[in-house]
This record gives C-alpha cells, structure tokens and sequence, in this order.
C-alpha cells in the first residue's frame, strides 16, 4: 500500500474514534476501540476493527458467565456500529477531504481476546507448576 493509503487509514481511524465517542447515541454501543481500519485497494470499503469494553450490569436477570456477557456486548455493539455506519460515513464526508468516501464495515478485533486468553494460560500453567512443586 501507498503512504497516502496509510495516511488515509489513520485519518480515517481517528476522525471514527472521535465521532464515536462524540456523536452516537446508541446504548448498543459500549466503550469501543478502534484498533485499526483497513481500506480496499480501491478506497470503497474501509474495515474496521474494533475492541469493545464489556459492560458490566450487576442487575442482569438471567445468570450468565463473564464470557456469555463480554460475547452479547461486543455482538451488541458491533450491530450498533453496522447500524450507524451510513450515518458516520456521511458524518466522515463532512471532515476528509477525499473524493470518494469508503463504505465503513465494522468486525471485531479478535488479537487483543487471544492475547488475554494466551495470558490466562499461561499463568494458569505456572500456577499449576508451582503447586506441583510445593
């Protein structure tokens, strides 16, 4: 890809983090970061991969494990996102100045959960270590 493709992506990445947290209103929509936006080779489709921050209810009716509720908020979330992605690619043609703004396509990051997950293992692993010799 060209430096102007790069420059265009984090442009994009940043107008989309700020118009997130400043202009949407949905309650689907958690605390949401945008890791990266990759656009297609021909400027029409920006993807964008985003982490979302599980909410937390304490009040929730039916018991459900940590990864049930982290798993409904970020397909919550990511619906939203989809949702409003018209409404932020017109809000988008408003602050780039390019000719063709990208279609805005929302997917969910899955490196920073395999990483988490990675790192549970692991100190699982060398907790299990240290009990076998003590």
């Amino acid at each position: 890809m060209t430096q102007r493709v790069h420059r265009l992506e984090d442009q994009v990445q940043k107008e989309l983090a700020r118009l997130i947290q400043q202009e949407l209103r949905d309650p689907r929509i958690g605390m949401v970061t945008i890791s990266a936006v990759k656009l297609s080779k021909d400027l029409g489709y920006a993807d964008v991969y985003v982490t979302v921050l599980s909410t937390r209810s304490g009040s929730d009716a039916l018991p459900e494990s940590e990864e049930e509720r982290e798993e409904a908020s970020r397909l919550q979330s990511l619906k939203g996102l989809n949702a409003a992605s018209g409404y932020l690619r017109n809000l988008l043609g408003k602050v780039l100045t390019v000719r063709m703004i990208p279609r805005l396509r929302f997917h969910y990051d899955e490196v920073l959960a395999r990483a988490q997950r990675l790192s549970h293992l692991i100190q699982e692993a060398v907790r299990q270590e240290d009990e076998r010799h003590d």
